[in-house]
C-alpha cells in the first residue's frame, strides 16, 4: 500500500512558514500580523505533530510486516517449499480418481 507524504510536507511547510512569520512580526512590531500568525500556529503545530506520528506508525508497521515475511521465509525448510510446488497426485483429491480411470480397448 503506497501512502502519499504530500500532506505531511505541506503542513510542515505551512507550520515553519507561520512560525517564521510570527517570529518576524513580533520582532518588527507588527502586532496584528503577530496576533493572526500566533493564533494559527498552534493548530498547525498539532496537525504537523499528528501527521508525523501517523507517518512514523505507518513506517513501523511496514517494517514489521516485511520483517515477518522474511522470518517466515527463513524458517520454511527447502523440502517443504519443494512439496508446495510439486504437482498433486491423482489420489490427492477424490474427484480426480474418477476422471483418471483408463478404459480398456
Amino acid at each position: 500500500m503506497l501512502v502519499s507524504h504530500r500532506p505531511l510536507a505541506i503542513v510542515s511547510g505551512l507550520t515553519i512558514g507561520d512560525y517564521l512569520l510570527w517570529n518576524w512580526s513580533l520582532n518588527a512590531n507588527h502586532d496584528v500580523l503577530a496576533l493572526v500568525s500566533g493564533l494559527t500556529l498552534p493548530p498547525l503545530a498539532i496537525a504537523c505533530a499528528w501527521l508525523l506520528a501517523l507517518t512514523g506508525a505507518r513506517l513501523l508497521t511496514r517494517g514489521s510486516r516485511q520483517g515477518r515475511r522474511k522470518r517466515r521465509a527463513a524458517k520454511r525448510p527447502l523440502s517443504t517449499a519443494a512439496i508446495d510446488r510439486a504437482p498433486a497426485t491423482p489420489s490427492a483429491s477424490p474427484g480426480s480418481q474418477r476422471r483418471s480411470r483408463k478404459i480398456a480397448a
